[in-house]
């Protein structure tokens, strides 16, 4: 098992560039991280990676290393999974993405139900409104709202997201409530953007009588995290577009109202990502199923309860 752990330490460090960053995950001291790339090094008699005191950069025959060393993995992983398979049992780490709003609204909420089902396995949720690499980062699962762009990976719609433009009733009572989405342009209403780098532009996706329409809404407010958008609409800063599931019990309360509502925005996609691979994996698949089912019953619950005007 040394030399198999050795593997998997060499695999996390060259997948995240830093002995540091692959100890943080697979929780182990730096001093052990780099006992262990030593050891592999030893074993092998050649060096895996370059380093210096500000970067370490993988060799030659590091990065030849590399994809032998995922095979290796890949094919303990699957032989492990078959015994999973006829011991119903499943065990170990499950490495899990989602976006801030739904990881903490409808994915954190279900973990502790699935951990006490399945006691042997670990569950390492990461939230970030950023685009991830799920091969790159070593995810199991990655959710997401929207189109994947990589057309490689396994696909499992979830639904198709209500989504809904509101603004805190200060901003509404100082700036009116624009009844579409030519009014917000022709308004110059503060629109607030959910924006990361290398972005050029930003257009909301509404629906008009003539069907879908992009319109280029303006705005001082932009952010990557999805939550600060939502807490500068409640501070009464501008117009958001939010996912209902993420604004309902705010729009039920009174603390936000739906705008321009003639013109709603069009839905998106909530699906997970998957290699095919890893739908092999009896964990990664019960907690997929287990999941799903959960949060398509949130997401409908939430569309229920907020009625918009039209």
């Amino acid at each position: 098992m040394s030399y198999l752990d050795n593997i998997r330490t060499f695999v996390r460090v060259y997948e995240l560039g830093s002995m540091s960053a692959a100890g943080r995950d697979m929780r182990i001291s730096p001093a052990v991280t780099s006992a262990r790339i030593s050891q592999l090094e030893d074993h092998l008699s050649v060096r895996l990676f370059q380093r210096t005191t500000r970067s370490l950069t993988p060799t030659e025959q590091g990065q030849a290393f590399y994809a032998g060393a995922c095979e290796i993995l890949e094919s303990v992983e699957s032989a492990e999974a078959q015994i999973v398979n006829i011991t119903d049992n499943p065990k170990g780490s499950l490495y899990v993405a989602a976006p801030l709003g739904v990881g903490r609204r409808l994915i954190a909420p279900q973990v502790p139900a699935f951990l006490e089902q399945y006691p042997q396995v670990q569950v390492r949720l990461r939230l970030t409104d950023r685009k991830v690499d799920l091969t790159g980062e070593g995810l199991d699962l990655a959710f997401f709202l929207g189109q994947p762009q990589d057309s490689k990976l396994r696909i499992r719609k979830i639904a198709d997201v209500p989504r809904v433009l509101c603004a805190a009733p200060d901003y509404i009572a100082a700036r009116g409530n624009p009844a579409n989405g030519d009014a917000l342009i022709a308004d110059q209403h503060e629109c607030i953007s959910l924006r990361f780098p290398g972005a050029t532009e930003f257009q909301w996706r509404l629906m008009t009588a003539d069907g879908p329409k992009r319109f280029r809404v303006t705005g001082r407010y932009e952010s990557d995290d999805g939550d600060v958008l939502t807490d500068w609409a409640l501070g009464g800063h501008g117009i958001v577009m939010k996912p209902i599931f993420e604004v309902s019990d705010h729009i039920h309360a009174g603390r936000l109202v739906p705008v321009a509502t003639q013109t709603p925005p069009e839905p998106i996609q909530m699906a997970c990502l998957y290699t095919h691979r890893k739908q092999q994996d009896p964990k990664t698949r019960l907690f997929m199923e287990f999941v799903i089912e959960r949060i398509s019953q949130a997401v409908r619950n939430s569309s229920l309860q907020v009625q918009l005007p039209r």
